[in-house]
């Protein structure tokens, strides 16, 4: 019998750099987020299910993140970023 392949969950803000992962869900448990803030996630298509790339952090190794998400690049806040879960295989 095959075994399952086990994902490991974690915030976007933790991949390293060039690691793919999948959004699992969007979530604002930081006080600094609000619902505009996960709406615009969405709007911008931080949806469970879609597959993401954190490319690479700014200056000093923080923000802004550069992402990919489907087949467009945004520049994320930490605390944006920190809003999405991702899974990796």
């Amino acid at each position: 019998m095959d075994q399952p392949i086990l994902e490991a969950t974690m915030r976007l803000t933790q991949l390293p750099n060039g690691a793919h992962a999948t959004v699992t869900r969007v979530t604002g448990e930081a006080p600094q987020t609000d619902g505009a803030t996960l709406e615009r996630l969405g709007e911008l298509g931080f949806i469970p299910g879609e597959p993401v790339q954190l490319l690479r952090r700014g200056p000093g190794g923080r923000e802004p993140l550069a992402v990919m998400v489907g087949e467009t690049m945004f520049a994320l806040r930490w605390v944006e970023a920190h809003c999405i879960e991702v899974a990796t295989a």
